[in-house]
């Protein structure tokens, strides 16, 4: 029997792990929360469920149909709050998978590692956020922080709040916003109406697959005239001002390529800003793997979902930003394909033919929403670039001009930028992007921020433990799936 591992239980993990178990393979099913579902589909835990969850979510009841089927297999072994710190690669195969299983910060963690025939990559994207002065400052979230801790645990993170960056994100994080009861001042997004027009309207025929999307579209628009929330088109916040926390924001209009224009600035009084200027893939794994990447940085894969390393699929956000139906349908191909099946398979037509279809609305998000270059224009000297290490955006320019260094590897060393906490998760790109616009020509030592030996914190004890064979971990129950006893 095949034994398949998928990494991550968001939409695509959960469709992978179907998709093969339909075939007869075994599936071990790993996730770092100990709630299914994702990002997209966080929720409430069962012990304090909401009275109305299917309202709260896009979705909601293919979430349900794919965590029940998994639940209730017998031969797809869900193992919640494993953390995989590690990949190696092998002569044969996809190689070997190292996994801390238990909460991040408790004790007695088992580690555990796995050697399947293949392994599924479905780890998802976490938020970008560009830096700008203030954004350090308590009370500035990122749009998907805001998000979590709305559907999460019904948290609202201010009273006044607004939201501004680039992209689609921006409307849900307002409605999800408002469900708790704060207050949105505004929404606005960085790009004009022409570069919407140029990326959306082009061949409007090919969106008539994803119709769902305006239904989306309509609902919150609805919900932005119910609750009288202004969207506005090429402006950002600038700046965040306050001492102990955020007390202001500034927003600016900004030009095309994203440069603010002087005289513009208006002062909004807030206790909080929620900013999203798209999502970074999570590619410590893909990489690790082996996996070839493409030059917007996702993994490169064929049509069957498998990559450049030997029996390593991936599917979801690290394949290209597209949204819950594009990683369903990835996430399903992929899972049949390490499962034995083929792409000319009947099961896949319709499959398929939805790939296709959010492919092309991934593209147009990316267009019309897509970061301009003009952004740095944005920072000041002091401004903060990596939050972890406290690395300004002078000091960074200051290294970088005065060692002449092109190398990435050199200036992160000499600044200590993306060397914190974070490992560079958070402001890693921004830093390449400053560094490449100031050295000519730009970086020539290939390195890049997503190349992560040790993809997730493990103490120094449990690195040297003995590893649990995967076989002889069991579960005591599938409600406990992160419980496993020898």
């Amino acid at each position: 029997m095949i034994q398949v591992l998928v990494i991550g239980a968001g939409p695509a993990g959960l469709a992978a792990a179907r998709a093969a178990r339909r075939l007869g393979a075994s599936v071990t099913l790993l996730d770092s929360s100990d709630q299914l579902g994702g990002q997209f589909w966080r929720h409430l835990p069962a012990a304090r469920p909401a009275a109305r969850e299917r309202i709260l979510h896009h979705g909601w009841d293919t979430f349900q149909s794919l965590s029940a089927t998994l639940e209730s297999d017998g031969g797809c072994r869900i193992i919640r709050s494993a953390n995989v710190f590690a990949l190696e690669t092998a002569a044969a195969g996809p190689g070997t998978v190292h996994v801390i299983v238990g909460a991040p910060d408790g004790v007695g963690r088992k580690r555990l590692s796995f050697s399947p025939d293949a392994i599924v990559l479905a780890t998802g994207a976490h938020d970008r956020t560009l830096p700008f002065p203030g954004w350090d400052l308590p009370g500035v979230f990122t749009g998907g922080a805001a998000q979590a801790l709305a559907k999460g645990e019904r948290l609202a993170v201010g009273r006044r709040v607004v939201v501004s960056g680039a992209g689609p994100f921006l409307l849900p994080v307002a409605a999800s916003l408002v469900a708790v009861g704060s207050r949105v001042l505004g929404v606005y997004e960085a790009n004009r109406l022409p570069a919407l027009v140029r990326g959306w309207l082009p061949r409007p025929w090919q969106l008539l697959g994803a119709w769902k999307k305006g239904a989306e579209l309509g609902g919150y628009a609805r919900g932005h005239l119910a609750h009288r929330i202004p969207y506005k088109l090429g402006r950002a916040v600038v700046a965040a001002h306050g001492t102990d926390r955020v007390e202001s924001v500034t927003v600016a209009e900004i030009t095309a390529d994203w440069t603010p224009i002087p005289g513009t600035e208006r002062r909004i009084a807030v206790d909080a800003v929620c900013i999203s200027h798209g999502f970074t893939p999570r590619l410590e794994l893909a990489v690790a793997a082996g996996c070839a990447l493409t030059l917007e940085r996702f993994v490169r894969v064929d049509d069957r979902q498998h990559s450049s390393a030997p029996g390593v699929y991936a599917a979801g956000e690290i394949t290209g930003i597209g949204g819950v139906d594009l990683a369903l349908a990835e996430g399903t191909i992929a899972g049949h394909a390490a499962a034995g099946g083929t792409i000319g398979d009947r099961a896949l037509r319709t499959t398929v033919r939805g790939r296709r279809t959010f492919q092309g609305f991934a593209a147009r998000i990316e267009a019309a929403h897509g970061i301009r270059a003009g952004w740095p224009e944005m920072l000041t000297s002091d401004t903060i670039v990596c939050r972890c290490e406290e690395v300004t955006y002078g000091h960074l320019c200051e290294t970088a001009e005065s060692t002449g260094s092109r190398s990435l590897r050199a200036i992160k060393l000499s600044t200590r930028a993306g060397l914190g906490i974070c490992q560079g998760r958070i402001c890693g790109r921004s830093v390449e992007e400053l560094l490449a616009c100031r050295a000519g020509g730009g970086l020539v030592d290939g390195v890049n921020t997503d190349r992560r030996p040790i993809s997730g914190t493990i103490r120094l004890g449990e690195l040297a433990a003995a590893v649990t064979p995967a076989d002889s971990y069991r579960l005591t129950s599938t409600s406990e799936s992160s419980k496993g006893t020898l």
